[in-house]
């Protein structure tokens, strides 16, 4: 937080508007000099008046975030001028579902390979995992991590006995 105020270099606000930046100026402790741009950005977006009523609407020790926050949507609404910020969550949030959606699908695969007979060993001799060939997730691999993706209804760390295609600790039960 410098605050040009005290040097003889005006602020980004004062020096964008064109007048004496003063002692007091609300502008000066979060648009520095060097950063002209940002304050370009707020103005042509929500108005030196409006946030300057703003700032002075805020507690001083908020005012930093307020300010942070406008910059960040006043540069996102320059970049997509009808989405702005909410585009950009937006593309963000199908990356998570999309992501999660190959999470399940792999998840859905490790499970599907622990359930069947994996060989030891690889053609070049090389052991790829536990004794006895196969494993049950939970037992003896040791590879489970639980997940909140995954459909663990039972709480126990352990997939419902229909989503494992009934192999796993529960499946000897029946």
């Amino acid at each position: 937080m410098a605050s040009s105020s005290y040097s003889n270099s005006p602020c980004a606000a004062c020096k964008f508007l064109r007048r004496k930046c003063m002692p007091d100026c609300i502008f000066a402790p979060y648009f520095p000099p060097e950063e002209p741009q940002k304050f370009a950005n707020v103005h042509k977006i929500f108005g030196a008046s409006n946030v300057s009523k703003l700032l002075n609407e805020v507690q001083p020790h908020q005012r930093e975030d307020a300010v942070n926050s406008l910059a960040y949507e006043a540069e996102a609404r320059i970049k997509d001028p009808v989405y702005g910020c909410v585009g950009a969550i937006s593309v963000l949030q199908r990356q998570v579902i999309r992501l999660q959606k190959e999470l399940d699908a792999t998840s859905a695969d490790l499970i599907r390979y622990t359930c069947n007979e994996m060989p030891t060993t690889t053609q070049d001799g090389r052991r790829i995992i536990g004794e006895g060939g196969g494993s049950s997730l939970g037992q003896s691999s040791g590879y489970y991590y639980p997940s909140p993706w995954n459909n663990d209804t039972l709480g126990d760390g352990y997939h419902r006995e229909d989503d494992m295609g009934g192999c796993g600790p529960r499946a000897s039960l029946q």
